[in-house]
């Protein structure tokens, strides 16, 4: 019997895209650089600034540059941090019904709290929520199943009795090393890695309404 709902916060509950790659376009505009376009920058958003500066100017954590262009990258994002963000069309009903079934759900991000918590409360789930579990929050962020186990215990729930929905590969395997079912979301970043389909995600839904429309199929409700 399921009893709680966790989501992934960028990609899979919010759009956080237009932030995320406008901090990186304002980076680039500084260095006298090219601005890119939204759709060309959403691949790398759950990649978060690692990801996202390599996309822009082909830097890697190990390069000279790097400290600094991460400071300055993360200064843009926290100046504008929930700006442009939005639930994914549909997110607001999902949550609303499991509100309804009195389903607790949960955000478990590997973003650290410092960012995360301004964007839940921005969204306006931060009195909603059963528990926010940042990257910072446990020992290890996803893949490691740390922060989803860490979630179940601030929820009040065993690790069979949540599923986990995310829209990147770390996302599945951080639930599967939980020992939780794990549902992908086609809707989100989805990565640069390997297809959603080669995931090994329990489910694989398009749109956020079909959460709860999996949930009733599978009797979790």
């Amino acid at each position: 019997m399921i009893r709680a709902v966790l989501f992934d916060l960028d990609g899979t509950l919010a759009d956080t895209a237009p932030d995320l790659g406008g901090a990186l376009n304002r980076l680039l505009e500084e260095e006298g650089r090219a601005v890119l376009p939204h759709e060309a920058l959403r691949p790398h958003v759950s990649g978060g600034a690692r990801a996202l500066l390599r996309a822009g100017f082909g830097l890697s954590p190990d390069d000279a540059r790097y400290p600094a262009m991460q400071q300055r990258f993360l200064a843009h994002y926290e100046a504008h941090i929930c700006v442009g963000t939005r639930l994914f069309p549909g997110m607001a009903e999902v949550l609303e019904q499991l509100d309804n079934l009195g389903l607790p759900w949960g955000i478990v991000t590997n973003k650290i709290a410092r960012y995360t918590l301004p964007v839940v409360a921005g969204l306006g789930l931060a009195e909603r929520s059963a528990c926010v579990v940042s990257g910072d929050s446990a020992a290890r962020p996803k893949p490691a199943p740390d922060s989803l186990l860490l979630a179940c215990q601030q929820a009040g729930v065993t690790p069979g009795e949540a599923i986990y929905v995310g829209d990147d590969l770390r996302d599945i395997q951080a639930g599967k090393a939980a020992g939780m079912g794990t549902i992908a979301a086609a809707w989100g970043y989805l990565g640069d890695g390997p297809d959603i389909a080669e995931w090994n995600g329990d489910h694989i839904i398009q749109r956020p309404q079909e959460i709860l429309a999996l949930l009733d199929e599978i009797d979790f409700l």
